[in-house]
């Protein structure tokens, strides 16, 4: 086999279609556009225009509020921790936002750290990261363990 003799599978690249190129390319004369009208024509924007009048978009008010300074957390459900724990990913004694990060239970800290309650944990564990929801905590604290929140502001 030579470098000239080298082809795609039958069937797996298949041609572009050449519009307004003929009447025997198939899509010749109007090129599939039909007759007259804005359409038939380039540089058509038609979706937001509405005749001359205030389009609709800009009659209806602005809703809502991005807040620029809020805090993007990285979120780490209890289960997770749990089956990171029971592969030995995680030491169960002393888990910390950097542990967590190496281990690969998420790739990346933001702003924090926070702990959600889905999933079952059972393993005595110490865990230490920026913000938890009650029911995480409520059930680390059941199973025995301690979780601690850095910033007062993350706890719910």
């Amino acid at each position: 086999m030579k470098l000239n003799e080298l082809r795609d599978n039958p069937g797996a690249a298949k041609k572009r279609m050449r519009v307004a190129r003929g009447p025997g390319s198939g899509k010749g004369k109007t090129a599939g556009r039909g007759i007259k009208g804005q359409k038939s024509r380039s540089g058509v924007a038609i979706k937001g225009y509405e005749g001359g009048q205030m389009p609709l978009y800009q009659r209806l008010p602005k809703r809502g509020f991005n807040k620029p300074n809020r805090k993007a957390f990285a979120v780490v459900n209890l289960g997770l921790i749990q089956k990171f724990i029971d592969s030995g990913k995680l030491d169960a004694a002393n888990i910390t936002e950097d542990a967590i990060i190496a281990a690969g239970v998420t790739n990346r800290k933001r702003d924090g750290i926070r702990i959600l309650g889905k999933g079952e944990i059972t393993s005595k564990a110490t865990i230490t990261v920026t913000g938890a929801s009650k029911g995480a905590i409520e059930a680390v604290e059941k199973a025995g363990g301690s979780l601690t929140v850095t910033s007062a502001a993350a706890a719910e």
